[in-house]
């Protein structure tokens, strides 16, 4: 018989507090004292609890010289990219001698620009941000003068003010080529859901399919997209009221990535809406649900584990060289067609 799954139930029962309470620590709530916060997310990683999965739990709030700090804003879930990436960030940073430690940046540090209760800029040779998408908590991060690497950041980015190595997975041309091959193929009303001014990764996903419009000569309808912003993540029923409002729905949604491309399947069905007989679906990402979901996801492929190797050695050189111009690198991307898109998938 397969093993069970771990719940936050089992995280609370072997610590002996509430579900309550390992939830609120799991997820960053500012109540929760760093110490507990600590504890919960250690038993996390020991008992492979989704995301942490992938994580060491000895390299857990690590301080030590060789230490590298990950910061993040959202512990990426097993099925993000950025928790595949983590683990290949983890391993190749071992095999150079140092540590990985993790830092939760909860919404309150970022309105109040302050650094997480564990972080101890003493004790840091580098920082990796990771889903830290707030431009001003970014500019504070890079003001410490501590050598900084990013993986996607603010949609709203100047690089000539970006003082840290940014590294992207290919979004622009991947999406552009996607969606031209969706008209080719005879889809003529193309919508976009996601909110272009989450990330930047976003942000160029949305002018890749405007570009692939542009191209073939088709007027961008906006009333057939969907754009907000933490709506998308926070409010379940939001993108289905979104739908209900549009006259008329596009033959195809182009999507941020396939929490969004799920997220807008679930609805339509809901509506009664054959997917994708009525309504074809495409995400970005490539996570394990593209697999599973009926009818399976039609997505772009990031190349997570190589992704997070080529931010260690970004990171261990700007360490050696600091003095070296800042660099954005892109690691190249791949659509995969699947029955979501079934005109392409024939």
């Amino acid at each position: 018989m397969a093993k069970e799954k771990t719940t936050i139930q089992d995280i609370a029962d072997a610590l002996g507090i509430s579900r309550n309470t390992a939830s609120k620590a799991l997820n960053g709530t500012s109540a929760i004292p760093e110490e507990t916060r600590t504890k919960v997310i250690e038993k996390a990683i020991e008992l492979k609890y989704k995301q942490f999965a992938f994580m060491d739990s000895s390299t857990l709030f690590a301080k030590s010289t060789g230490n590298i700090a990950l910061l993040t804003a959202n512990l990426p879930k097993s099925s993000h990219f950025g928790s595949r990436l983590i683990s290949g960030l983890e391993k190749h940073i071992r095999a150079q001698g140092y540590t990985l430690s993790f830092h939760i940046v909860r919404n309150i540090d970022q309105e109040q620009l302050v650094l997480p209760n564990n972080f101890d800029s003493e004790n840091v040779d580098g920082i990796v941000c990771i889903e830290l998408f707030d431009l001003n908590y970014s500019n504070l991060v890079m003001s410490l003068g501590i050598p900084t690497i990013f993986v996607d950041c603010p949609a709203n980015v100047t690089f000539s003010d970006w003082k840290a190595d940014l590294l992207m997975m290919e979004n622009q041309h991947s999406v552009c080529h996607l969606t031209s091959m969706l008209i080719e193929t005879g889809y003529t009303t193309l919508g976009f859901a996601g909110d272009y001014h989450h990330c930047l990764s976003f942000n160029e996903r949305w002018l890749g399919f405007q570009k692939a419009l542009t191209a073939a000569g088709i007027s961008l309808n906006t009333s057939q997209c969907i754009q907000g912003d933490d709506s998308f993540f926070f409010e379940p029923d939001w993108i289905e009221e979104q739908l209900k409002k549009m006259t008329a729905l596009p033959s195809v949604f182009v999507c941020a990535n396939d929490f969004t491309a799920i997220n807008v399947m679930k609805a339509l069905k809901n509506m009664n809406i054959s997917v994708p007989d009525q309504v074809a679906i495409c995400g970005f990402d490539n996570g394990p649900e593209t697999s599973i979901v009926d009818p399976q996801l039609t997505s772009i492929h990031i190349h997570s584990d190589e992704m997070g190797i080529k931010a260690a050695e970004m990171l261990l050189s700007r360490i050696q060289k600091p003095t070296q111009p800042h660099q954005v690198s892109y690691v190249f991307t791949k659509p995969l067609i699947r029955a979501s898109t079934p005109l392409l998938h024939k």
